[in-house]
């Protein structure tokens, strides 16, 4: 995909949305020669498969986010995307600014509460220190409860239980079984192992019925948090991992009628927007049957610059395929639990492949940085 191919006048491809989809589809745009612009609200790149691990460890999340401008030069540009005009092919930002586009990729992703996601109209330094201040929180607490236990839950208890041993962790969730449904049982199975091992305590099958009157990731001592089956449990801090919604608040009052009750954008198969030939949705806000995850964020990427540049050249566009499910859980820096195709893995091997260093490397390398 690194070859540069004949583009035509007039073509400028515009990017909505800089996370793993998005870098992705701008840098093979940028090898095969193409007008782009890269838009994001922030200056830049976050990668937030490492945030929980930035949550915990001192120093840490300087390394997660990647400066936009050093990447991309003046094809990159800071903004909050307002709404889309598909009629005038434009891109409206915050303040009025237009931007034109012969073809449009959106990558705008979901959002949830932080730790778990950072989309927030910041700089570089901003993300720093909000992730160091929740370090902070998470030391002066001796106890910490923890909020869903699907799979950003289950990460983050793991990981404070591993960086701090000595504190009380507790995860509390809504089911009985943890981590993301799609993932074969034995795979869950085994992440309930290794929070039980390193000591984790599992409130099952119960949910938190005061949530909206505590408060969220500020450490205060003795906090008293009811659950629905009548249970009170304290605690010093609560991290709340769930409530992910997808973001579609740059598309939703032009292409609502191409819009999943989610928020999410219907595909057809070559992820065209339902109604669109020339707009293609990427990511987390793909109406697609799979799970959310940055691999799949990068293999939709490909799809969608492939297809822009099949139909410029009058060649047959290609099909996205949703395979076997591959997922990985950083269960800590030592240890880590799941599947590639659907087959379980080792915990040795994912704490190899992931835990250790949660793909940092990958994103420096494709953002041409060296990492601090």
């Amino acid at each position: 995909m690194g070859a540069q191919v004949s583009v035509p006048d007039g073509v400028h491809v515009v990017v909505v949305g800089g996370g793993f989809g998005g870098i992705a589809a701008a840098q093979q745009l940028r090898s095969a020669g193409f007008d782009f612009t890269l838009l994001d609200l922030r200056d830049s790149f976050h990668h937030n498969v490492a945030a929980l691990r930035a949550s915990v460890q001192p120093g840490f999340a300087q390394r997660t986010f990647i400066p936009y401008v050093e990447t991309f030069g003046t094809s990159f540009l800071q903004g909050r995307v307002e709404r889309v005009d598909p009629e005038r092919q434009l891109v409206v930002l915050q303040g009025g600014r237009e931007v034109q586009y012969s073809h449009l990729i959106l990558c705008t992703g979901s959002d949830g509460p932080f730790p778990g996601k950072f989309n927030t109209e910041a700089s570089l330094q901003d993300g720093v220190t909000a992730y160091e201040d929740m370090v902070g929180q998470i030391q002066a607490a001796d106890s910490v409860l923890v909020v869903g236990g699907g799979a950003t839950g289950v990460e983050m208890a793991a990981e404070i239980k591993t960086e701090y041993p000595d504190k009380k962790v507790v995860l509390i969730h809504s089911r009985i079984g943890l981590a993301d449904p799609q993932l074969v049982q034995s795979v869950r199975q085994q992440a309930k192992e290794v929070l039980l091992e390193k000591g984790v305590e599992l409130v099952l099958g119960q949910k938190v019925s005061n949530l909206s009157e505590l408060p969220l990731n500020r450490t205060q001592k003795n906090l008293q948090v009811r659950t629905d089956k009548g249970e009170t449990l304290e605690t010093d801090l609560i991290i709340c991992c769930t409530g992910i919604r997808i973001n579609s608040g740059a598309y939703a009052s032009s292409l609502a009628g191409s819009m999943a009750a989610d928020g999410a954008l219907k595909v057809n198969q070559y992820l065209q927007v339902e109604g669109f030939s020339n707009i293609f949705a990427v990511g987390d806000c793909a109406d697609l049957r799979e799970a959310k995850l940055a691999y799949h964020a990068g293999l939709h990427a490909y799809i969608a610059v492939s297809n822009i540049i099949s139909s410029l050249s009058g060649k047959p566009l290609t099909p996205y395929r949703t395979g076997y499910v591959s997922m990985l859980l950083a269960m800590g820096r030592d240890d880590g639990v799941g599947q590639f195709n659907g087959v379980r893995l080792p915990r040795w091997l994912v704490a190899l492949g992931k835990s250790r260093d949660l793909l940092l490397w990958k994103s420096w390398r494709e953002m041409q940085q060296k990492q601090p």
